[in-house]
Order: structure tokens, then C-alpha cells, then sequence
């Protein structure tokens, strides 16, 4: 699988995933990206033996965009470390069903995981196991019945963007999960990880990297010149 490379040095390297890959090995036994990376920069560099490559943020399954992996144990240290003190900027562009409830808003929830059915639910502060999730987003445009967003994340949490959308009634567009009411089988889920934004673990100087979704539908439906 060719996956395309938007920066590289010694210690990072920045791809544009692509949709419906797993980002690490799972259950599925299908081919994933950090095992595909790492037998790339073994050919490419004519590395013997096993190649370090560290994950250092995840998206799910079914989105594409943007991604950083650390290519030293240092530079995954300190991208974790930027992760933790939130000050690693992350965007998303996604396309939602319906209008949010302003054109420009903050989310917080509590959201709880069911692991077993890998599946997360909105639910109170009181929960044992529920985590604060908060998200910033802005309407880009609209047309036809569905929304264009920017997303900013604050935290982290799992399926964060399409569960906190799903409960303010915009869910994504194509997901199968939150949306299955409004959504059919097979629609590709309009959601992608537009830019990352830190500090460079060696250089100390802020960086940041953009890709943006494929020209088809409902991406379409706006210029690409929207989501910058």
C-alpha cells in the first residue's frame, strides 16, 4: 500500500492515512498502518533488523488524514508529553447531518467506553469511569442538508468528535455507529484529520502539517479552499 508522505526527517514522520485502515494491529488481523510504515523504512533505508517507529496519536479505523509517528524513543517521549499537556493542536474537518445548535460552540461531556462492544456513551460526571471530553467547533458552510466543520480537540477520548456530535443530533455523515438511524451501509464517514500543530521535539520550533479529504461525496459539496 502506498501511503503518501507529507514531511520526514531523522525523528518524525508525518503521513496522510488513509480511510478504512487500522492505525496498529487488532483484532481484524488486517494489514495496519504503523506495521506498513515500518517495513517501508526498512527498504527505503536498508535498515537490518526491527525498525523503531512510535505511535504517538491515533485515529480510528474508518477516518483519514494527518498523522505524526516519532521515528526515536526521544522524540516519542516528548510527543507523548505534549499530548498529556494538551498543548499538541489537533483539527479535523467533518461533515455533519443537520445544523449544530450555534454556528460556533464548545462541547463537554462525560463520556463512558464499553469496551466489550467498543462502543462510548454520553453519561454524567458521577459515573466511576466517565471521562470529560471537550471539543471547539466552527461551521464552515452548508448545503443540501449537512454542515461543514472544523473541530479543534482540547482532550482526547475515544470516538470523542462522533459521539459528542451524535448527542447535540449532527451526526457524522456515513457513520455507521452513532449515526445508524440517518446513515446507510457502505457510506464512507465524513470525518478527517486536517492539521496537527507542535513543537518539534529536536528543532524547538513549532510546526504543523495539513491534508486534506479526497474531491468526493459529501466533500464535494464545498471548494477545497473551506477547509484551510
Amino acid at each position: 500500500m502506498d501511503i503518501p508522505i507529507i514531511y520526514e526527517d531523522n525523528h518524525l514522520l508525518v503521513v496522510e492515512k488513509p480511510v478504512n485502515i487500522p492505525v496498529q494491529e487488532d483484532r481484524s488481523g488486517d494489514q495496519d498502518l504503523l506495521t506498513i510504515l515500518k517495513e517501508d523504512i526498512k527498504i527505503r533505508y536498508e535498515k537490518p533488523g526491527n525498525v523503531y517507529l512510535g505511535l504517538v496519536h491515533r485515529l480510528d479505523r474508518p477516518v483519514g488524514g494527518v498523522m505524526v509517528f516519532a521515528k526515536t524513543s526521544k522524540a516519542a517521549a516528548r510527543l507523548s508529553d505534549m499530548m498529556r499537556r494538551r498543548v499538541f493542536g489537533r483539527e479535523y474537518i467533518a461533515v455533519v447531518r443537520g445544523t449544530p445548535p450555534q454556528k460556533n460552540g464548545r462541547l463537554e461531556h462525560f463520556l463512558v467506553k464499553d469496551r466489550v462492544k467498543n462502543i462510548v456513551h454520553t453519561s454524567t460526571a458521577a459515573h466511576k469511569q466517565a471521562n470529560k471530553a471537550i471539543l471547539e467547533y466552527e461551521t464552515l458552510g452548508q448545503a443540501e442538508g449537512f454542515s461543514l466543520l472544523k473541530v479543534k480537540l482540547h482532550t482526547g477520548r475515544s470516538h470523542q468528535i462522533r459521539v459528542q456530535l451524535a448527542a447535540v443530533d449532527c451526526p457524522l455523515y456515513g457513520d455507521q455507529k452513532y449515526g445508524q438511524k440517518v446513515n446507510k451501509p457502505g457510506q464512507q464517514i465524513a470525518l478527517w484529520s486536517n492539521m496537527i500543530q507542535f513543537n518539534h521535539p529536536v528543532q524547538k520550533e513549532d510546526v504543523s502539517y495539513q491534508s486534506t479529504p479526497p474531491r468526493s461525496f459529501p466533500w464535494n459539496l464545498w471548494e477545497e479552499s473551506q477547509y484551510l
